[in-house]
């Protein structure tokens, strides 16, 4: 029973975020079709930028959730091989370049008074909390229950990868 509702849980996480990066796709090309006023923001380099970070990121979590959903069904509960955290560590590292490149971005975005600059920043805020919710803390809470959770916890704790990525961290140093 406990393990067919987080089976269920993991396939909702899985295709949320699959479901998400093609949504998103599917709604930027639209509006850049149906919509004249929406080209300068959505088709600006910058704005392109910044939603290619938040569907790499995406795509990340999507994967993770579907590696671990396979996990289950095998009857593994332990973390992912080593091989696959070396993967994420990987993306981690990137997104970090990524994110950085997009405080240039940003800045230059400000300080030139570019029309997309809000639509950029949106973006990028999107990306970097995505990826903080992935690598670093968890940060969505999506029932009641786990609402009730994070108030008993009395704040955020560490994201299930981010746990996984300490402990090889951890083996890798030994």
């Amino acid at each position: 029973m406990m393990q067919q509702k987080v089976k269920q849980k993991l396939v909702s996480l899985y295709t949320g975020e699959l479901f998400a990066v093609f949504t998103f796709a599917i709604i930027w090309i639209l509006y850049i079709q149906l919509f004249d006023w929406s080209i300068p923001y959505l088709g600006a380099y910058s704005s392109l930028y910044a939603f290619g970070l938040l569907e790499f990121i995406l795509l990340q979590g999507s994967y993770y959730w579907y590696l671990k959903l396979q996990q289950l069904k095998q009857g593994d509960l332990s973390r992912l091989s080593a091989k696959k955290l070396r993967t994420f560590s990987f993306f981690k590292r990137m997104n970090a370049v990524f994110i950085v490149i997009g405080l240039f971005i940003l800045a230059y975005l400000m300080i030139r008074n570019q029309p997309e600059r809000y639509w950029f920043l949106f973006l990028y805020l999107f990306a970097a909390i995505e990826n903080i919710n992935y690598y670093y803390v968890r940060l969505s809470y999506q029932t009641l229950e786990e609402l009730k959770e994070l108030k008993r916890q009395k704040g955020f704790r560490r994201s299930r990868l981010a746990k996984e990525l300490d402990s090889f961290y951890i083996g890798e140093e030994k």
